[in-house]
């Protein structure tokens, strides 16, 4: 064991990563010239693309240092917010982190959110300056920056350069020196802690997990704990780029196991793996259950798809752990799927996969979060409300609570004005600001999750000229005066174009959506009331005048009273059809008045 380092890396999205864990598997040579390609952990197509990694990749290195041999356990984490739980199960199994800085770009708000994972759970933080090669560099002023987040000397901030190689040899030393050895007892009975899992098609899940206590052996009896659920180590091993099957893995130690498990439901990151013949007494601290932030409707584009997309959603949930989802149906739409994710990314991600993996053209619904709704009746106990039309009678309501955030934005100081307006606009409550340079402030704001799922970050990132960086937590639920609006086209209520907004903003979003539909509801022979009403309260209104057809054409002269009699004939026709006609949304009509809420 004292010859095992377990440590992962801690970055931005686009602090050259994965540059670097490619230069640290090439020198200790655990992949050959030929294996060696850009982003070698990454293996999904829109990992290589985006330049992001969007799950946590696992590999074991061998080292030689001062005639001694060294295991160096690398676990890549993802470096995007929606993928913080990953991160802070990746965080668990390690005794160390290679925090790494953009020498052009700075500290990022993202980076500094994990690296206050890292120090929660008492991880060896190794700084490290990286891209030192580019021209636009300034690590001076960073290394400042490091040194007073961190509290650290300006000798314990390492310079790399992930793309010619330069200080990557001293890192390897530092790896060895800096970060503790695991600590367990090799006599105790099994604990293994659960920190990712993926789908082979051909052999079930295979979960990757961190020995903490005991070993583990091939063909062992084994029970997760979370689950309770029982089965046998058909295989066991460690993990280099291939993996490498092995009699047992022991204390401290990482590697991954195939027991023909078919379902991601059973294999739950974060649970703790104990032998079933000699069962440990606990459980390893912290495990908790996924909590999706962030809600939206996926529809197949044509109905006929529905079991296809069901398929498919199943299918990539195997590899997606944190994807969830439950059937539901749309009066506009037809039947679809309501799934929950963990953040903008995510979803963006899984619409990408469904897409590429599996060729399905797919509608999706305004990103919406989920609410706490108290009765009258019953004010203490939650109901949970997903969407509009599960939204208490407001007779019987007593309240309303939605999720809030805490959100941290790091900008130049020149944005600061611009990046405030904003915040206070989503109705955001300032809680601090900090200048973490001359030029650099950090912003900390309470505000509405809700407020920030649509076109927030889009919006953030355009005023400040794409400097500033978002990061957010949640912190809880609040009560909020929070209603339920319903759009009515001719009296009828249209179920899918319900929404539940604040107050504050009914008037205007009313407003706007019935504008928009008046312009893409194609004209009837009758006029058409489209209203935004709260409730039995109309708050806007918009007519779609009727087509008129010409009906005094054929009369040429005589008599006015001719004129008037067919007239008055055809205002009869006109009030009896708009008493029996109905009124079809045009899908590209729903689409367009749900993308008014982004």
């Amino acid at each position: 064991m004292k010859n095992i380092r377990n440590f992962c890396i801690i970055a931005h999205i686009d602090h050259g990563k994965s540059t670097l864990a490619d230069r640290l598997l090439e020198y200790t040579n655990t992949v050959t010239q030929r294996e060696l390609q850009s982003q070698t952990l990454d293996d999904m197509d829109l990992e290589k693309e985006r330049g992001i990694t969007i799950k946590s990749h696992a590999i074991q290195m061998d080292y030689e240092y001062k005639g001694e041999k060294y295991i160096l356990n690398l676990i890549d984490t993802p470096g995007h917010v929606d993928f913080s739980y990953e991160v802070s199960r990746s965080i668990a199994a390690c005794e160390g982190a290679l925090l790494i800085v953009d020498a052009a770009q700075s500290i990022q708000a993202q980076t500094i959110s994990n690296l206050y994972l890292a120090l929660e759970n008492d991880l060896e933080i190794i700084p490290i300056l990286n891209k030192i090669d580019l021209p636009s560099a300034n690590p001076e002023e960073v290394t400042d920056e490091i040194m007073g987040l961190l509290g650290c000397k300006y000798e314990d901030v390492l310079r790399v350069s992930g793309k010619t190689g330069e200080g990557v040899h001293d890192l390897l030393e530092q790896i060895v020196n800096r970060i503790p050895p695991p600590v367990g007892d090799p006599d105790a009975p099994l604990q293994a802690l659960i920190f990712d899992s993926v789908y082979n098609p051909f052999r079930g899940i295979e979960a990757y997990f961190k020995v903490v206590n005991g070993s583990i052996s091939k063909n062992e009896k084994i029970k997760f704990f979370a689950t309770g659920k029982e089965y046998g180590a058909d295989e066991v091993g460690t993990l280099k780029l291939k993996q490498v099957p092995k009699k047992s893995i022991h204390c401290g130690d990482v590697g991954y196991i195939i027991s023909g498990i078919k379902d991601a439901r059973e294999v739950k990151v974060g649970d703790t793996i104990t032998s079933f013949v000699n069962p440990a007494s606990a459980a390893i601290d912290g495990f908790e259950e996924v909590k999706p932030m962030v809600f939206a409707g996926i529809y197949p584009i044509e109905s006929e798809d529905f079991e296809e997309l069901r398929f498919s959603l199943e299918k990539l949930r195997l590899n997606d752990a944190s994807l969830v989802f439950e059937p539901e149906s749309s009066a506009a739409l037809g039947f679809g799927f309501r799934c929950g994710f963990l953040g903008m990314l995510h979803m963006e991600i899984v619409q990408e996969r469904l897409d590429r993996e599996f060729n399905m053209d797919v509608i999706t619904t305004v990103p919406n979060v989920s609410y706490h709704g108290y009765s009258k009746k019953d004010p203490e106990t939650a109901i949970l409300i997903n969407n509009p039309s599960e939204m208490i009678d407001p007779n019987l309501l007593d309240r309303v609570e939605e999720p809030y955030i805490k959100a941290s934005i790091i900008t130049k100081s020149d944005f600061v004005g611009a990046v405030m307006t904003l915040c206070i606009e989503k109705r955001g409550e300032i809680v601090n600001q900090s200048y973490l340079t001359a030029d650099r402030v950090e912003l900390t704001f309470n505000m509405p999750l809700a407020e920030v799922v649509f076109d927030f970050y889009d919006r953030l990132k355009s005023i400040s000229k794409g400097y500033a960086s978002f990061d957010y937590s949640p912190i809880g639920m609040r009560s909020s005066k929070l209603v339920k609006m319903d759009i009515l086209i001719n009296g009828d209520m249209v179920d899918a174009l319900s929404s539940l907004i604040h107050d504050s903003n009914a008037y205007y979003i009313g407003k706007k959506m019935c504008e928009k539909l008046r312009e893409l509801i194609p004209r009837q022979q009758f006029d058409i009331a489209v209203q935004a009403a709260l409730g039995a309260k109309v708050i806007a209104r918009e007519t779609i005048k009727a087509l008129r057809k010409d009906v005094t054409a054929k009369c040429y002269g005589g008599d006015i009273s001719r004129k008037r009699k067919l007239l008055e004939k055809q205002k009869e026709g006109k009030k009896k059809m708009k008493q029996i006609g109905r009124v079809e949304v045009p899908q590209s009509a729903f689409m367009a008045v749900l993308k008014l809420n982004d």
